[in-house]
């Protein structure tokens, strides 16, 4: 699931305003003939599109946990909108002669591990989940897509979009929150350990794939330097406290 205030992408949107240069001002044609670069972008839509069937299949579950029909249903609209996104990652997976599952299955074990990890307990829990966990992870990839040529990111900002859960999101807790202030307290630990897992879940994944963090670090692509590296975590644990806030808790 994809990243949910507007204001959280000003840091990004920065990064790009001089415009594109290198790899970021080439479409995909030109881009792939290095061959290591097209094999870190297999790498990255590989995971994308298995974080967004896992979404798609983790709000289907939640929805169970809803308190009302129409929390349901709302919940049941954003699996929805979440496998559209997979799809549009498969399809263009295959349209550039990758086979979409074995472009996941690196991933699968990671991703899985993090969500056995971070089962939530109730709903609450798990919209908390939704809206701050998720988001973390676009944070990270939303960073990475201002290296990506033109037409890769132009996909991976499509897929990042919001599905609506932000503002949902935020309803529920802040009355549940306000019905019982406890509550508060409970959920602000959550979202802490969602916060240590989902970034030790995105520096576990980049370091097992050699093509995915060699472009990071700048040898293939526009890549990070390390210093930009801790900068970008930052700019991620910045947003993260932008959203806890949203959501009245403590970061």
């Amino acid at each position: 699931m994809r990243s949910m205030t507007s204001s959280d992408k000003s840091d990004n949107d920065s990064a790009a305003s001089a415009g594109p240069t290198g790899i970021a001002a080439q479409g995909w044609a030109t881009a792939a003939a290095d061959p290591q670069y097209r094999a870190a972008v297999v790498d990255l839509l590989g995971a994308l599109a298995y974080g967004e069937l896992a979404a798609f299949e983790r709000l289907a579950e939640d929805a169970k946990l809803a308190p009302t029909l129409a929390d349901k249903a709302e919940l049941a609209k954003m699996a929805s909108a979440e496998f559209h996104h997979f799809e549009r990652l498969r399809d263009r997976l295959a349209e550039v002669g990758e086979e979409p599952t074995l472009a996941m299955e690196p991933f699968v074990a990671a991703l899985d591990g993090f969500h056995r990890q971070t089962a939530p307990s109730d709903w609450l829990e798990g919209l908390v989940k939704a809206y701050v966990g998720d988001s973390i992870a676009s944070d990270f990839y939303r960073e990475v897509a201002a290296r990506l040529d033109s037409d890769t990111r132009e996909l991976v900002l499509a897929v990042l979009d919001d599905t609506g859960h932000a503002g949902f999101a935020v309803e529920k807790v802040r009355a549940a929150i306000e019905r019982d202030p406890r509550v508060g307290g409970r959920l602000a630990l959550w979202a802490r350990r969602l916060m240590g897992e989902a970034l030790s879940q995105s520096q576990r994944v980049v370091a097992d794939r050699d093509a995915l963090s060699t472009m990071l670090v700048g040898g293939v692509a526009d890549g990070f330097d390390l210093a930009e590296v801790g900068r970008m975590f930052s700019r991620i644990t910045e947003a993260h406290t932008k959203r806890m806030a949203a959501l009245g808790l403590a970061a």
